[in-house]
């Protein structure tokens, strides 16, 4: 069993048109490959919503901060073809070049105000430039009636709806639950280039973040368990928390306190891999103790 490979977009366009004739509905995941498990968990999500499913394969330049991380980025399309071929039927795999994508001349950009603001979007200037103009030539490309995107990838999930919903797309973007090593460690493409020691010391990022989350639901004061959270994850041997952040969860707001639905998130560095991660915080309950 094998994945059908389309490299360009009027051949894609070919496919999705020949679909829609069938009445088919179709669904996108957008990835950088390096497929992992929680790359495969949102191909079987999109699979359960639509009859036909693009896997997109494309390492976009233009998110990246630094030509070394984008040099350093894995490539494995071979790989990733046999893991989505292991799937099932009726996949594409849409795994264009960088002139595809971006052809001479090509000079138009979308950005996100808000959502893409603050957390990854200050330590990674035009990042989610980068992502919103991608995502959206992808699901224009791909005519998508769902997308699917991880929440592992907070940010960048609340800048997609926001895209989305402000440029009156017709893609429902759907967003699936962080897959997690045993250990808590969120699946990444980048946990590869982790030392075994560093491997090891990783998982105190999300273990930091659960505990914290527990603390401000149960009313602890959101300053003292951010700072002793950060102190927690510089412990367990990494070199710099680079963001811990309580926001709201609709539209990444800053928070004084989870009186809404929040998120913890964090980016912190590692034998020089930068991890992302957040978890889910409810409202205080009014009356706890500690608040």
């Amino acid at each position: 069993m094998s994945v059908d490979i389309v490299r360009s977009v009027a051949e894609l366009r070919a496919r999705v048109a020949d679909w829609r004739s069938e009445g088919a509905r179709i669904a996108v995941v957008p990835t950088m490959g390096a497929l992992h498990e929680g790359h495969l968990t949102l191909v079987r999500e999109a699979m359960a919503r639509a009859e036909r499913v693009v896997t997109t394969l494309f390492v976009n330049p233009r998110q990246f901060n630094s030509a070394a991380d984008l040099a350093a980025y894995p490539r494995t399309e071979e790989s990733d073809a046999r893991k989505l071929a292991a799937l099932g039927e009726g996949l594409v795999l849409f795994a264009p070049d960088g002139d595809e994508m971006y052809p001479p001349g090509f000079s138009t950009g979308v950005s996100v105000a808000g959502v893409g603001e603050g957390l990854c979007g200050a330590g990674r200037p035009g990042h989610f430039d980068g992502v919103a103009t991608v995502v959206t030539k992808l699901l224009l490309i791909a005519g998508a009636d769902a997308a699917m995107f991880g929440e592992k990838d907070f940010q960048q999930l609340q800048v997609v709806r926001r895209l989305a919903s402000d440029l009156n797309l017709p893609t429902e973007i759907v967003g699936c639950a962080t897959v997690r090593e045993p250990d808590g460690l969120a699946l990444s493409s980048r946990n590869v280039r982790l030392s075994a020691e560093a491997r090891l010391q990783a998982a105190a990022l999300p273990r930091a973040l659960f505990a914290a989350a527990r603390r401000l639901e149960a009313g602890d004061p959101p300053a003292a368990v951010l700072a002793e959270g950060e102190a927690a994850i510089l412990a367990a041997g990494f070199a710099r928390v680079e963001y811990l952040e309580l926001r709201a969860e609709e539209a990444l707001a800053p928070l004084a306190a989870p009186d809404r639905p929040a998120r913890l998130l964090a980016a912190a560095w590692i034998d020089e891999v930068r991890l992302i991660d957040n978890v889910p915080v409810a409202p205080a309950t009014p009356g706890a103790d500690g608040a």
